[in-house]
């Protein structure tokens, strides 16, 4: 079974900027497209960034220009550079496929505040 582990977390002021990571425990990683998703408290998890097999990327509308999804394949990892964070972006972060399966991580939280 597929696993995925996030870090790089935190609470972080208006303006700032995080990286997160994370690590997945498929043998066929670099074959996937891969996403990072969120969920605020009481929304639906939504997809905010996705890169396919060979580096294409794709954003939701809220976060072209301030977040960048990348790859590692002989790591098999997935980061997340997040800048010019807002309070809207305050939310557990999951990485999984995409589409997605069903096994999701724990997350990390992200707290965007003054």
């Amino acid at each position: 079974q597929v696993q995925f582990v996030e870090s790089g977390g935190g609470l972080v002021q208006p303006g700032g900027s995080l990286r997160l990571s994370c690590a997945a425990s498929a043998s066929l990683f670099s074959i996937y497209t891969m996403g990072w998703y969120r969920q605020a408290p009481a929304k639906q998890r939504e997809l905010v960034a996705a890169i396919t097999s060979s580096g294409n990327t794709d954003y939701e509308d809220s976060v072209k220009g301030r977040f960048t999804i990348s790859r590692d394949n002989a790591k098999k990892e997935v980061d997340l550079q997040m800048n010019s964070l807002k309070p809207e972006d305050t939310a557990v972060y999951y990485c999984n496929t995409r589409p997605f399966i069903n096994s999701w991580g724990q997350g990390t939280q992200v707290t965007v505040s003054s």
